[in-house]
């Protein structure tokens, strides 16, 4: 039996410590996985566990039992700690007793799968990971073919992405590229593009958005950039009838990924559709 590790100076226990920074990430290739359905939905999806860190003292029922199994069965290294050390590994409270380490998954546009009605996002540098993690959770929800990252300052496996989207980051097709990468194969698909901005003259619900489509968010502060704005088939806005000037970008993100999936479904119209949304940011006109 494998002895219970007591210091936060062990070799492995630091290392997964490290991995907190996005620096430490990107030169290893490696991540954090904390909590029951993060890891779930993380191995659901195919992903292989390196390193599962667990305290039994803090398991909360039976599902912590089948991670581990789940885990040691793909091979991975099972290592009990106290729970001073677990403590001092974990960015939040309710992680249920497990942390793992993993490599991060690289998929690429050719990895998504278009169904005859395609729903894609596409979210250009989102500084808020929280943001980006809700963003996909409402992908997740909405049943849509995967999320499109563009932009260096965004970074996917944040461990707050991963919190945020409850796991299923690892389990709806997240792919990371550039703009021009990102233009260019939704003009291969033929998928018309329409961008949300706050001095559209048509608003959302007036305009026809049903039929297949790929929704384009802005960053919370800049909104879309003009290589997305410049391409756009149609430009609607999303009232803003109180006293702020703005929605949060994981909330119009859902409120136009939602009327879309309600325009498709009451027209059945499957002619291919982008969304592009300038940013959360959408003032009133």
């Amino acid at each position: 039996m494998t002895e219970t590790i007591t210091s936060v100076k062990n070799p492995k226990v630091r290392d997964a410590i490290k991995l907190t920074d996005r620096r430490q990430r990107d030169l290893t290739g490696l991540m954090l996985i904390e909590g029951v359905k993060e890891l779930a939905l993380a191995i659901k999806g195919g992903l292989s566990i390196n390193r599962l860190f667990y305290c039994e003292d803090l398991f909360k029922g039976s599902e912590e039992d089948i991670i581990l199994k789940a885990a040691s069965a793909q091979g991975a290294e099972l290592i009990p700690v106290s729970n001073h050390v677990f403590e001092k590994m974990v960015y939040r409270e309710d992680s249920f007793g497990l942390i793992a380490v993993t490599k991060q998954p690289t998929k690429t546009l050719h990895d998504v799968p278009l169904k005859k009605s395609p729903l894609i996002i596409v979210v250009e540098d989102v500084e808020k990971p929280g943001n980006l993690g809700a963003i996909i959770r409402s992908a997740d929800a909405a049943g849509a073919d995967g999320v499109i990252v563009c932009g260096k300052s965004t970074d996917i496996y944040n461990p707050n992405v991963v919190r945020a989207s409850i796991g299923t980051v690892f389990t709806v097709p997240v792919v990371k590229t550039t703009v021009s990468e990102s233009i260019n194969w939704l003009k291969e698909k033929g998928i018309k593009t329409i961008a949300t901005s706050p001095n559209a003259e048509l608003e959302y619900f007036d305009a026809d958005l049903g039929g297949p489509c790929a929704i384009v968010m802005g960053s919370e502060h800049e909104g879309l950039s003009e290589a997305w704005l410049s391409i756009a088939d149609l430009l609607v806005r999303i009232p803003m009838m109180g006293l702020a000037d703005s929605l949060n970008l994981a909330t119009a993100t859902t409120i136009l990924l939602y009327e879309v999936v309600r325009l498709r479904r009451e027209q059945g119209n499957n002619k291919p559709v982008a969304l592009i949304s300038g940013s959360g940011k959408i003032k009133r006109t």
